[in-house]
């Protein structure tokens, strides 16, 4: 009888145990899976390596929605695999920029920056030239300085990152062909 109640007590514990691991939100693993969803959002995953950043999105949700369920042991492994498909969305950046502009030639992308200077400068002299009549005079100030940001950034990060480059000039090139007309339009007014 004395061992009967012993026993008893003894699998009590043990399941109190067994269930008491089950019952806990897996924070260290949901912890590593959004440190890894933050670097692959600040490499650009979700515009570079769109399907395998959805696809750890997708894991991170059934995550989520499982601890709200309190199917913390499924969380768990849930939020293991969403943090090593962030890390496959983050590693997959590089290639997806590749892809996007292709090889970057050098020469090709000096002779850009250079037709983006050139025309940079010959936009800021009509610019000076229209002066008074420039009604916006404070949005041109603005997005002049952004502009000149970007150019520098493109600038030094050419020989590093001849992608990441590109794909800035590449994303300067509407605004001077924005402004441009703009201007051209105020200066062929009466």
């Amino acid at each position: 009888m004395k061992n009967a109640k012993l026993l008893t007590m003894v699998m009590i514990l043990a399941l109190a145990v067994t269930f008491s691991g089950c019952t806990r939100i897996p924070e260290a693993e949901k912890s590593a899976a959004k440190t890894a969803m933050d670097a692959a959002i600040a490499a650009e995953a979700p515009r570079y390596a769109h399907a395998d950043f959805e696809a750890a999105m997708q894991l991170w949700d059934t995550s989520e929605a499982q601890v709200q369920e309190k199917k913390y042991k499924e969380a768990k492994r849930g939020y293991l695999a969403a943090s090593a498909a962030f890390e496959k969305a983050e590693a997959a950046v590089a290639a997806g920029k590749k892809a996007l502009v292709g090889e970057v030639n050098a020469d090709e992308l000096n002779a850009a920056i250079a037709r983006l200077e050139a025309d940079w400068e010959n936009l800021q002299v009509l610019a000076k030239k229209l002066g008074a009549k420039l009604e916006k005079k404070k949005l041109w100030e603005a997005d002049a300085k952004s502009f000149a940001e970007g150019l520098k950034a493109a600038k030094n990060m050419s020989a590093a990152d001849p992608v990441s480059a590109k794909l800035k000039i590449d994303a300067l090139r509407p605004f001077i062909d924005a402004y441009t007309a703009i201007f051209k339009q105020i200066e062929a007014a009466p």
